[in-house]
């Protein structure tokens, strides 16, 4: 009551917090009138002048109110566009490390330029984050012309970049791209032999575009950079035989984690049929010689009873492709990992793709907690202010829109079956088209938008449908959804970025209808039509009452359902939003309360009847929230392993940095050399113990293979009182001694290459192996619950002795290879061809349902495909000598070649003559 009254009087701690920054836009717009007196020169002149302060002790919060004030007016000359007040507040909050809650249509883009704009000038790098590469290049090359006009340097990172145009990216004073592409890049530095080849420069300031869809919905799923393990075709084909067989009283299914599990009759029926084909050891499916076996059942089980084709994939040019969960996208390329894509491709029969297994992983928390400096901005964020707060330790501010809202939000309307739904939300979508009323339509997968548009079919009305395939070509048609009586049906995050204008988008239809026409009078006068046409179609829309938006059901999440109500209303434009359910969408099936049901069903509601009320509504949100907390326990779940994991990856990628840098690694080498002897002493003749309980035969077995010395041990033996502390004194000697002798006649400069590449090799080696053993315990280490044990005390448990004994290996194993190896060295040739390095593919995984994609196709580990390029015109011939059209693009020998022939450069256009 008193928090009411309180709230009444003084505001929310947003509002007052809001507030507290309002003072400071009174400060940047009182230097607005000196800003306009600037020439252009003059304003250019301003970041030298800002970059001086700042050598000269001057603060970034010193300078914000001028720095702001010149954005703005560069953007005003530049563009056309001069900032909000309420964009100036979310330039603030950006800069000071939070997220920035602004409705759609408020122009975040805009409000980015603040805050990358002033933290740029130190000059250390400003990263932009978007959800996809054609926002990544639409923003780097709309706001782009800012910073250049104030004389900073923009790069962009998208798919397919050349390793000299991504380190000159990175270099650039702003930097945009995609979470995964900033993150891949990140593991693949980490994998590379020189400090040359990194691309990253350290961490700074990131900005997070739709910062909810990348750090909450993308957050369960870790990137992983992962290469090919042995074929198994045939096994994948047998146990998917086998599981088609079984009946569906043979297992449970889960439908909300996407598992099946074995009843007891179905273990025996199995075992049987398993036993039959001869893949079962004895006649127990679960004796440790079958876990192979297991895991392969259970995978072929949820693949042929819990994923359905065009609902969770489809089979497209005889491969399966996954179909996003969140966006309904076709996600070309991207693979479930742990053998479940290649389950799903016996159960389909096409080809099956070799599984991989992982190299390098990281999870998108602990990726972004790296930037000591962490922002974002979106729609939609105060539902999961908690989760931002807990994990990333940032605050989420709501920033006021420019203009009130004016959009009406109708009240759910609740149906029977799905079958009286779409017939009621089609009958409403002709009513609107029939006076002009644009429409959007929310769907949540790509199953669900064609079956709307067969019912629109039948009514006569005209629709584009939005499948989310291809970003560019969607924000074109999601740009247009606010003209006089489009209908436009779309994924829920379907053309993400792209700003709905009633009316049309003039710039949009500049590009789409003029491409061809050439500068000059005609084009001139066509923009003018264009922008007239614009302008008389928006009036007719206005008095239509605006975009009206319907959704098809409510998602799991309430952050999603606000993203759609969102589309309608911007900048003070009227709208209208309602969602349509019935009994048998998803959330109410699987996470509803049985009373909701009960009641329902127990309403005896007629066929094509509707009804609405508060209680429903409450009861929804009600099982939002517990899908939502559900999702956060698991993401923070999935960031309580990978903290154990970091602690790790930190350790050996400092190493690896170090080993990179440093001149020479002898001195690490002569110290695990050192260090494995204590070892290998230790072992034989453990402390405190006599010496008739050592081990002789074993130490001068592992002497000879580890340190290639053939040590007296047995007339060492003979002296009274040997203590381990001599035995390991002497070895050193020997060794040493081996060593200096075994090196004194190479070049010494050659003999430092060889011990940082072996040191490299082995550090890489044994993390991989670590990396797959650690995903195998991660898997099974939540059976230790049934002992009354914490599964996350016990992975971390194990997780630091593995990787004890990790560190261990890679002593012995370097000073195995550097003792007793015969190498032949000599100077290598200036002209010599780098071995290729392990193919490897890109993605993400989910590490407890073992849900994940593989994404995009393999390339070397060291390289990435020639990118941004125009492949030749179809049917161009393969290379010739002296005919190579790519020779001054500084592609790597090992990348794919742009030619669009799929073989590597070197082998294509590339080939020596």
């Amino acid at each position: 009551m008193f928090g009411k009254l309180a709230k009444s009087l003084f505001g929310s701690s947003n509002e007052r917090y809001v507030a507290s920054i309002e003072k400071i836009v009174h400060r940047i717009n009182a230097l607005e009138p000196d800003m306009e007196a600037l020439s252009d020169d003059q304003l250019t002149g301003q970041t030298a002048r800002f970059r001086e302060m700042l050598e000269g002790g001057s603060t970034l919060d010193d300078i914000l109110p001028e720095a702001f004030a010149t954005v703005r007016e560069t953007s005003r000359r530049v563009l056309g566009m001069r900032h909000f007040d309420v964009q100036m507040i979310g330039g603030i909050v950006l800069h000071r490390g939070e997220i920035a809650e602004m409705r759609t249509g408020e122009g975040k883009t805009l409000v980015a330029t603040l805050a990358v704009y002033l933290n740029a000038l130190e000059g250390k790098g400003v990263h932009v984050v978007t959800v996809n590469d054609y926002l990544a290049r639409r923003d780097a090359e709309w706001m782009g012309q800012i910073y250049t006009f104030l004389g900073l340097s923009v790069g962009v990172i998208v798919p397919n970049l050349a390793e000299h145009q991504r380190r000159e990216a990175y270099a650039a004073d702003i930097t945009y791209g995609t979470n995964n592409e900033f993150g891949f890049d990140y593991l693949r530095d980490n994998m590379k032999h020189e400090r040359t080849q990194m691309v990253h420069r350290p961490f700074n300031y990131a900005i997070v575009d739709e910062v909810d869809s990348i750090l909450i919905d993308e957050a369960r799923t870790p990137l992983i950079i992962s290469g090919p393990t042995d074929d198994k075709s045939d096994l994948y084909i047998a146990v998917d035989a086998i599981v088609k067989r079984l009946e569906p009283e043979d297992y449970e299914t889960d439908e909300k984690s996407k598992n099946v599990t074995l009843t007891e009759d179905g273990v025996e029926r199995a075992e049987r049929l398993l036993e039959a084909e001869g893949l079962l050891v004895g006649s127990n499916l679960y004796d440790v010689e079958n876990t192979q076996v297991v895991h392969h059942l259970d995978q072929a089980l949820r693949a042929v009873v819990m994923f359905k084709r065009d609902t969770d994939y489809i089979v497209k040019d005889d491969k399966v492709v996954i179909i996003d969960e969140f966006t309904g996208r076709m996600m070309d390329g991207r693979r479930w990992s742990n053998g479940l894509h290649q389950a799903v491709e016996a159960k389909e029969g096409v080809q099956i793709e070799p599984e991989n297994q992982t190299l390098a992983s990281i999870t998108f928390q602990n990726y972004f907690r790296m930037y000591p400096k962490l922002s974002g901005m979106t729609g939609t964020a105060a539902t999961e202010a908690a989760e931002f707060f807990d994990i990333y330790k940032m605050n989420v501010v709501t920033i006021p829109t420019n203009v009130p809202v004016r959009r009406i939000d109708e009240e759910d309307e609740f149906y029977k079956n799905t079958t009286d739904k779409f017939q009621a939300i089609a009958k409403l979508i002709r009513e609107k088209n029939e006076i002009g009323q644009p429409v959007l339509v929310g769907t949540v997968s790509i199953e669900k938008s064609e079956l709307l548009s067969d019912y629109l079919n039948k009514e006569g009305v005209e629709h584009s449908v939005l499948n989310a395939r291809f970003h560019e070509m969607e924000a074109h048609i999601v740009a247009q959804a606010g003209r006089l009586g489009a209908v436009t049906i779309a994924t829920n995050m379907a053309g993400r970025g792209t700003d709905i204008q009633l009316g049309g988008n003039v710039e949009f239809r500049i590009e789409d209808e003029l491409r061809e026409t050439p500068e000059g009078p005609e084009r001139d006068a066509a923009i003018e039509r264009i922008k007239a046409e614009v302008g008389e179609e928006k009036q007719k829309v206005l008095e239509a009452g605006g975009l009206c938006v319907i959704g098809t059901e409510r998602h799991e999440s309430r952050r999603i359902d606000n993203q759609l109500r969102g589309r309608s209303g911007r900048q003070g434009d009227p709208g209208l939003s309602k969602f349509y359910l019935c009994l048998e969408d998803d959330l109410l099936r699987i996470f509803g309360p049985d009373t909701l049901f009960a009641k329902m069903m127990n309403s005896n509601l007629a066929d094509g009847e509707a009804i609405g009320s508060k209680w429903l509504s409450k009861a929804i949100e009600t099982a939002q929230k517990k899908v939502e907390a559900r999702n956060y326990e698991v993401r923070k779940q999935v960031v309580q392993y990978d903290d154990v994991m970091n602690d790790q990856r930190k350790v050996i990628y400092e190493q690896r940095a170090d080993i990179m840098d440093a001149d020479a690694v002898d001195d690490v080498c002569h110290d695990m050399r050192h260090d494995t002897i204590n070892t290998i002493v230790a072992d034989a003749c453990p402390p405190g113990s006599y010496p008739e309980h050592w081990d002789i035969e074993g130490l001068k077995e592992r002497s000879g293979e580890v340190l290639g010395v053939d040590a007296p041990i047995d007339s060492w033996m003979e002296e009274d009182g040997i203590e381990p502390e001599v035995i390991e004194q002497r070895l050193t000697e020997l060794s040493d001694a081996h060593m200096s002798d075994k090196t004194k006649d190479d070049d010494p400069t050659i003999w430092r290459s060889v011990e940082k590449s072996i040191l490299l090799d082995r550090l890489d080696h044994h993390w991989k192996e670590h990396l797959a053993t650690l995903d195998a315990l991660r898997q099974v280490v939540f059976l230790r619950a049934y002992a009354q044990k914490q599964p996350i005390n016990e992975y971390k448990q194990e997780a630091f002795s593995l990787f004890e004994r990790m560190l261990e290996t890679i002593r012995e194993d370097v000073t195995r290879i550097l003792s007793t190896a015969k190498l032949q060295l000599s100077a290598p040739p200036a002209d010599v061809e780098l071995p290729e390095l392990p193919e490897f593919m890109t993605g993400q995984f989910d590490p407890f349902s073992e849900d994940g994609e593989t994404m995009i196709a393999p390339q070397s580990a060291g390289t990435a495909s020639g990118a941004g390029l125009e492949p030749l015109p179809q049917g161009t011939a393969p290379r010739t000598p002296g005919q190579d059209p790519y020779k001054d693009m500084g592609l790597s020998r090992n990348a794919i070649c742009p030619c669009g022939s799929g073989k590597k450069y070197k082998h294509c256009h590339g080939a020596l003559a």
